[in-house]
């Protein structure tokens, strides 16, 4: 009896790890709803799938580790599989709502999304992206959180064409950008300001992708943190 329980419990574990799986590949679903909503021309509405993807890329990560997938779930690799998903919703559609005029007037939307693709593909491939206590090595191609400041605050498309070339230049330069969830080093501050941003953008999106000074205030103040931590930790020691 004792033996059977044994096998039942194992076999719950191993469901579990798998089901860890399908959470991780939810996101490339909700993905295609975004794409979706690109293709209509409800930037409010990807947005709101995009975030549902991000807090599932948030939590199948604590998931894996806690349900032990490596070692249960050994049939499909969950690191390749997160990359895959995440290709989707941090790159590939973000890239196609830079060709949504009211995002990017031509040619900029084109250059800025053929730059986009071309070097987070590259930059999903470096096996230096994250150093040894987790910060990424050059801007993480996080591109789904570029374009929602590019629709948030509505930059002219030359400015926004700038932006976005500035940020795949880092993706390739020696600095580092936080790992929120799994940098221990300031941690507390850097949950609290993620949790500011959460809220601003939740905002924006009730806004309809037109926020008040008060939204765009705490996203301006979240991203300057954000920014600006990379660059206290490239003068300091690594721990």
């Amino acid at each position: 009896m004792d033996e059977s329980g044994g096998e039942e419990t194992g076999k719950g574990s191993r469901a579990l790890a798998y089901g860890v799986h399908v959470l991780t590949a939810l996101g490339a679903a909700l993905g295609f709803l975004a794409l979706q909503a690109v293709f209509i021309g409800d930037l409010t509405q990807a947005f709101i799938w995009l975030g549902v993807a991000l807090v599932v890329d948030a939590v199948d990560g604590p998931l894996a580790r806690r349900f032990s997938v490596k070692s249960r779930a050994k049939r499909y690799d969950g690191a390749l599989l997160d990359l895959v998903v995440d290709f989707v919703t941090y790159v590939f559609v973000p890239a196609a709502m830079l060709l949504r005029p009211e995002v990017m007037a031509a040619p900029y939307g084109m250059i800025a999304g053929l730059a986009v693709t071309l070097a987070s593909a590259l930059y999903f491939a470096d096996t230096g992206m994250k150093t040894d206590d987790w910060w990424f090595r050059g801007f993480p191609a996080v591109w789904n959180i570029v374009v929602f400041y590019v629709v948030a605050f509505a930059q002219p498309a030359w400015l926004a064409l700038a932006v976005i070339l500035i940020a795949t230049v880092l993706m390739f330069l020696p600095v580092v950008f936080v790992h929120p969830v799994r940098v221990r080093r300031w941690r507390g501050l850097t949950l609290a300001m993620l949790a500011l941003w959460g809220i601003a953008a939740a905002a924006t999106l009730w806004q309809g992708m037109a926020p008040d000074i008060w939204s765009k205030a705490g996203l301006a103040l979240a991203a300057g943190y954000f920014v600006g931590l990379g660059l206290v930790r490239a003068r300091m020691p690594a721990r």
